[in-house]
């Protein structure tokens, strides 16, 4: 029996080089692994041998014979993608790893940030032979976005931080949390202990919708709201109206369906996460029942990937509830799923829209109500939120890019908490350049490059902040390597220049500058604290949620201030 990739798949790719017989594609390279929502496994090529399950650093691949029922549609869906892409094996190119000269000594690079990107990053450098890397964060915590916005019942996904645990073990890296560059350490200093300085600080911002009302109270980004389930200790503070039986959730990615999961998941259900306490708490408080999730576009163009799509018709007590008359299609959408070339993915998103269309309602359930072709104009309210107005949208086709065009035709929504979900930006670095318009730090495939478009020596980006608020947590791996393939060319060809001072001396700044600096130990004690916190509750941990919580965990001391 063949096995099959399903719904956890984080697209690193570290399966396609375990097959023995190269059966699973995209594969980087190819023009659709940029864009693919999850790789695929040829069931008539496969040979049952298990090499991708262990691989798999997010446990997503299972026979087909093991599929539970909320998984049994995966073994179509793979199968569906080579019905559109046939297996091709001559586009499998090895993966080539050169290792670092000895004679060229030891190579130092520092990574400002901890997230998957900085981490993938740092794999990549460790396996090339004789480097040293210290990994910078402003939080006491690493993971980035694993730790603080993947969401709570996806644990599964969490666990691609095993891997990095693993292969950090050796002092060849070193963690600097707690330690923020640009206050703590400026970007020079770097440069003078290191040859070379990789950014990997994501896309941390939120983009607005700039209509009316945004601002009132009871209108929130989602970032802040993840952050906040999550237990980022910058928003474990913030307070979200949850009395109210409607929120609204405008943008529908795959942020807006976590967000709208965990509003109307049974909290008994969020109580065997990672949730965080307080959110928990509020949760099980929360008169909310219906979550209504705006698009601009139609069901062919919705930004979620199919997979979270499907799974929300799996959640107990929750209907999925889309109108007929919405996903209607006009003469582009129409045109879009007649396409012999259309991706099985794009299908498949309005075939499971018309299946929640046509599905029976149940009397008592809680409701994530999907609303295609409308945009937000305005946050109703005069002292907080009411409700939200939007204008109905068209299609229209420019060269083959479908856009929305609002139309004189509007509506409104009563509801108590409005969420916006429309995308991530990245915030200028100190000291680097950057692109306003894009949110990214300007740079050819990692080498950040000046205003005139040469190469700024030593300085390099991956993740986010070189590409764009786009992909998920693996697709960081392939990017990663791409970077750290052009600093190994520039440390070859002498391009870096030699640090004068070394590791010693690093600890000692840093040390003089933050002394509650966070090291692989004090990590180490806020990983056991957490988890050592969850014994009786049977969760995976139970995180600590403010800054003093942190550090002192990390210091040995147990500080309870919640």
């Amino acid at each position: 029996m063949a096995y099959v990739i399903t719904q956890r798949c984080c697209n690193d790719a570290s399966c396609i080089s375990e097959c023995p017989v190269d059966c699973i594609r995209p594969i980087p390279g190819q023009p659709e692994f940029d864009t693919a929502e999850m790789l695929h496994i040829d069931p008539e090529t496969c040979i049952d041998c298990g090499a991708c399950v262990d691989a798999c650093p997010v446990g997503a691949v299972f026979s087909i014979e093991d599929l539970s029922a909320s998984l049994q549609r995966y073994s179509d869906i793979n199968a569906d993608y080579f019905q559109r892409h046939p297996l091709e094996p001559e586009f499998a190119a090895p993966v080539v790893t050169p290792r670092i000269p000895k004679e060229l000594g030891t190579l130092r690079v520092a990574i400002v940030g901890a997230g998957p990107a900085a981490c993938y990053a740092a794999d990549a450098l460790l396996r090339r032979g004789d480097t040293q890397v210290e990994l910078f964060d402003r939080l006491p915590t690493p993971w980035g976005l694993v730790r603080a916005g993947v969401a709570p019942d996806h644990a599964e996904t969490k666990s691609v931080t095993s891997m990095f645990e693993t292969a950090f073990r050796r002092d060849t890296l070193q963690y600097y949390l707690n330690v923020e560059i640009g206050n703590h350490l400026t970007h020079d200093e770097l440069l003078r202990h290191h040859h070379a300085v990789i950014y990997a600080v994501g896309a941390s911002a939120d983009r607005r919708m700039d209509i009316p009302g945004e601002d009132l109270p009871g209108s929130h980004s989602a970032t802040e709201f993840v952050a906040w389930y999550n237990g980022h200790p910058d928003f474990a503070d913030r307070d979200f109206d949850l009395s109210g039986e409607r929120a609204v959730i405008v943008g529908n990615g795959n942020v807006a369906l976590d967000v709208a999961r965990v509003l109307t998941m049974d909290p008994d259900e969020l109580a065997r996460t990672d949730i965080a306490d307080h959110a928990l708490n509020a949760l099980r408080d929360s008169r909310i029942r219906e979550v209504v999730v705006l698009g601009r576009r139609g069901p062919l163009q919705a930004a979620y990937t199919s997979p979270e799509f499907l799974a929300l018709g799996h959640l107990d007590g929750v209907d999925v509830v889309v109108e007929s008359a919405d996903i209607e299609l006009d003469d582009i959408g129409s045109a879009v799923l007649a396409d012999p070339a259309i991706e099985p993915s794009v299908r498949l998103k309005y075939t499971l829209a018309q299946e929640f269309a046509s599905a029976p309602r149940r009397p008592g359930n809680k409701r994530i109500v999907f609303r295609f072709l409308v945009s937000p104009t305005q946050v109703l309210g005069e002292q907080r939120v009411t409700g939200l107005r939007f204008a109905h949208n068209v299609l229209t086709d420019s060269d083959g890019r479908v856009s929305a065009e609002a139309t004189e035709r509007t509506g409104d929504i009563a509801a108590g908490l409005v969420l916006r979900s429309v995308g991530y930006r990245g915030e200028p670095v100190p000291a680097l350049p950057f692109d306003e318009q894009r949110g990214v730090v300007p740079n050819h495939e990692g080498r950040v490059i000046d205003t005139a478009g040469a190469p700024v020596t030593g300085v390099y980006v991956s993740g986010w902040i070189k590409r764009g608020a786009r992909g998920v947590i693996g697709s960081n791996r392939v990017d990663a390597e791409e970077t750290v393939e052009h600093l190994i060319a520039d440390y070859v060809e002498g391009e870096l220049a030699t640090p004068p001072a070394g590791r010693d001396a690093l600890r000692e700044l840093v040390a003089s500058r933050q002394p509650q600096v966070v090291d692989r130990i004090g990590w180490k004690a806020i990983d056991t604290a957490e988890k050592a916190a969850s014994d009786s509750t049977g969760r995976p941990r139970v995180k600590l949620t403010t800054h003093d919580e942190l550090t002192a965990a990390a210091q040995g001391i147990d500080l309870v201030v919640r």
